[in-house]
């Protein structure tokens, strides 16, 4: 049977598995940044902005980099992509993310 490889960004609800590599086939890097894996989540962080010192503890401990940094300040999170991990809230030292159960 002879694949064709269809690039990650066109995966989506209509693509059958004949039009798929076989399982295993790695044909590029995958990233987060191509699908909202936000509505994963069960639990959401809250960025209380007068809290911030900015010390960006939170950016690199962010493994979905769902915290914005623009001009060496960090920004609100990015809801499409944050999947609700807690470790933001975890290692903020001034109280500046809280972690509240999502109600969707």
């Amino acid at each position: 049977m002879k694949h064709t490889y269809v690039p990650i960004a066109k995966f989506n609800d209509q693509l059958g598995w004949k039009e798929i590599f076989p399982a295993g086939a790695v044909c590029e890097g995958g990233t987060a940044e191509l699908f909202n894996t936000g509505d994963w989540r069960t639990m959401i962080p809250a960025f209380i902005e007068e809290k911030c010192k900015q010390c960006l503890l939170c950016v690199p401990t962010c493994p979905d980099s769902s915290i914005p940094v623009v001009a060496e300040k960090r920004q609100d999170f990015d809801f499409k992509h944050c999947k609700g991990c807690g470790v933001c809230f975890k290692v903020c030292p001034f109280g500046a993310i809280t972690w509240e159960k999502e109600e969707k």
